[in-house]
Formats: C-alpha cells, structure tokens, sequence
C-alpha cells in the first residue's frame, strides 16, 4: 500500500493537515494535491472542528510544482489538467468556511507560496525560507498570483516575481505574504487556534467569507485566463529546457 503524502490528524478543534511527501520536497503532485483536498473535505464535514492548520515534515513546507512529473513523457497531455488542479486547490482553502493556517518553518517555493497565500493566516518560523523561482526555468507565478497579489505589497511582489531571491520571515511579514514571523511556530500556531475554537461554526464561516469575498470575486475572474496561461508557459519549450536543466543540475540552454 503507497504511503499517505498528508498526514490528517484531529486534535480537539483542530483538523491537522501534514504535508508528508520527502522524496519529492512536498511537490505538488497530483496525488498529493488530490490528499490536500480530501483532508479539506474531512475537515469541513466534521463538526467538532473549527480550523485547520497546514504543517509540513522536513526542512521544506512545499517546492512548488513537482518538476518531474511535470517534465514527464505524458507532459504535454496532463499540463491544462495540472494547472486546473492547482486553480481549484487554492479557491478550495479560499472558500472553506473554515479558518485555515499555514504552519511553516522550512523552505517555500514558487507554487509553494500560493498555498501560503491562500490560507487565512500565515505563521513563519526562522527555518522558513521564501523565493518565486518561476521565471528561472521559463515560468511565471500564473496561477498563485491569484493568492498572493492580493496579500503582498506591490513593490515586493514587482521585485521577488522576476528576481527570484530568496527572503526570510521577517521579511515575509513585512510585504505581508505572511501574517506573523516567530521563533515559536508551534506554541504561535496554538495561540491561534485557541482564540479560533471559542468561535460558532457559523461565526467562523460568515467572518472569513467577509475576507475572502473581494478575493473570489477577483479569483473566478480571471483564473480561467491564468489557468491556460499557465498551461501554455508549461507546455512551452523553453519551459520544459528550464525544467530538464533544473532536475540535471545545469544551466538552461535558452533558444532566444
């Protein structure tokens, strides 16, 4: 039987999302993707919980799209269905009537970023490390820019998309892609969920859906046009050049 990718634990209030895939960096596969949305759904249908906190194993919360299946010899066929698979996976943590906490003390890359731009609350230890590595490898942040250009400063968000450096938490906290930097994750993230579980369900669902309201509106607008954008950048030859060099360890041979 294959190993779980996200471990799904409930503790009291609280529905524990763990993403759990080593191999791969916490990638977002497809079958890791699909394990995040069934532990939403456990979450959701349970009413003994009252948020959710999506943790990590390892010294990296997520590395973004997962690069080998995406450079794969089935590329071309899967590449609108994986776009779409990330497009739903962010509206899903955005419109669930739960609070959702991002829980991260380790590396967070490219669409790793949009997970954390989409949960209601961001918490970063001093092991987070933050960077948007699309356009290294002839990508660009499509899709999660529908999560994070709502939450970062603009002037950060024109720099960190086409320089691809890489910034901490407290910096993170201060463009705002995060809600608080710590050197606690653990007893912060407690706090949280503390205050959180002495809300109704239905208080819960009806304060975050006045967050969330402007965010949608704005996500269903123009995520179709992202989705394929995304799509095409990654089905791309330049693209799959940056792909190849980034998994063979070498610089990219760009085409111009």
């Amino acid at each position: 039987m294959t190993s779980p990718l996200v471990g799904y634990e409930r503790d009291g209030a609280v529905a524990r999302l763990t993403l759990d895939s080593p191999h791969n960096r916490n990638a977002l596969s497809s079958a890791l993707v699909e394990q995040v949305h069934d532990g939403l759904s456990r979450a959701a249908t349970d009413p003994a919980v009252r948020a959710v906190v999506l943790g990590h194993t390892g010294r990296t919360f997520c590395a973004g799209a997962d690069l080998s299946e995406a450079a794969g010899a089935d590329a071309t066929d899967g590449v609108a269905a994986r776009a779409r698979e990330m497009t739903r996976l962010l509206r899903r943590i955005l419109e669930l009537p739960l609070p959702v906490i991002a829980a991260v003390d380790g590396h967070v890359r490219a669409g790793g970023l949009g997970l954390v731009g989409a949960c209601d609350i961001a918490v970063a230890g001093g092991g987070a490390t933050f960077a948007l590595t699309e356009a290294r490898i002839g990508l660009a942040p499509s899709i999660i820019s529908l999560a994070l250009l709502p939450k970062m400063s603009a002037r950060a968000a024109g720099r960190y998309f086409v320089t691809g450096e890489r910034f901490g938490a407290a910096e993170a906290a201060a463009i705002g892609l995060v809600t608080l930097a710590t050197n606690d994750v653990p007893s912060a993230v407690a706090e949280l969920t503390s205050a959180i579980a002495q809300g109704s369900p239905q208080g819960l669902a009806a304060s975050k859906a006045l967050t969330t309201a402007a965010l949608l509106d704005d996500f269903d607008r123009r995520a179709e046009k992202l989705t394929q954008q995304s799509a095409e950048l990654f089905g791309s030859a330049e693209a799959r050049e940056g792909m190849v060099a980034f998994l063979q360890k070498r610089p990219p041979r760009w085409l111009g």
